[in-house]
């Protein structure tokens, strides 16, 4: 298993990397199109459509995703994109985690699916964003998220005593959470040296926040992003629960879904954006 895991990740930060290496924003944005298409046919399946239904909200998403491409939302986006996913999480999150499970499916269903598309358009479309205003932004969201997840992971393990939220996912902790917060914060200590010793392409959202905001906006907007990227966690995994499914499909070989391996970064991409230009 952890052989297949390898070899999956290595196939996929290839092209990844590779995207980064054009100028162009476009390998980058079809990339990542392919990718939150699949996660829109997930969601579907997710949350009882039909077959050809599932692979219809892939379409219309990767649709919805040219269609902003091709008019330049990708580095001139409206603020009202941010301000919308930010209430989709902030609302949508709060009354799916309140719920739990068993009450997710007496949500309509066109309600559901309607929720994740945005959710999802609102994601590549911050990534877009990102991407536009230079990698090494990119790239600290990206790590911001991951240095959550592993922190969280061995401080949780370490630690962990008092369940987060058992009737979601049961092996999430409180002390988990706050080994992540306690690991982000570490990584932009370590980013703002990054940016102050070597040529980077641009600031990065740790350096932006420090110029902007300050140092106790930097930590606040910082805490905040990390208890997105669980929220985001948690959602996906209160969604799997509800339909009896253990991952969002079998795309990625000993990874799962797609929507497994990007569930963190749905919320703290656009919420990120909304915040460091707030």
């Amino acid at each position: 298993m952890l052989r297949l895991r390898v070899i999956t990740a290595l196939v996929l930060v290839v092209p990844f990397l590779l995207s980064l290496t054009v100028a162009s924003l476009l390998p980058f944005a079809l990339l990542t199109l392919v990718f939150i298409a699949a996660a829109g046919w997930e969601w579907g399946r997710l949350n009882q459509a039909p077959g050809p239904v599932s692979v219809g909200m892939a379409v219309l998403l990767a649709l919805a995703c040219a269609a902003a491409f091709a008019a330049d939302w990708t580095t001139r986006t409206p603020a009202a994109a941010w301000w919308v996913a930010c209430a989709v999480w902030l609302v949508g999150g709060f009354i799916a985690l309140r719920s739990g499970p068993t009450q997710w499916p007496h949500l309509p269903r066109m309600a559901r699916w309607a929720i994740g598309l945005v959710a999802l358009w609102a994601a590549w479309l911050a990534m877009g964003r990102a991407r536009a205003v230079g990698i090494n932004f990119m790239l600290s969201v990206f790590c911001l998220v991951w240095m959550a997840d592993v922190a969280a992971y061995f401080g949780g393990k370490a630690w962990g005593r008092r369940k987060l939220a058992p009737s979601i996912s049961p092996g999430k902790s409180w002390e988990g959470v706050w080994s992540g917060m306690a690991g982000v914060l570490l990584l932009a200590l370590l980013w703002n040296w990054i940016d102050r010793t070597f040529a980077v392409d641009g600031p990065s959202l740790y350096t932006h926040l420090a110029r902007t905001v300050g140092l106790v906006g930097t930590v606040l907007t910082l805490l905040a992003l990390s208890a997105m990227s669980v929220v985001g966690d948690l959602v996906e995994s209160l969604v799997k629960r509800a339909a009896g499914m253990k991952d969002s499909s079998g795309l990625l070989p000993g990874h799962g879904g797609v929507l497994d391996r990007i569930d963190a970064l749905l919320p703290v991409f656009p919420i990120a954006l909304a915040l460091a230009w707030l």
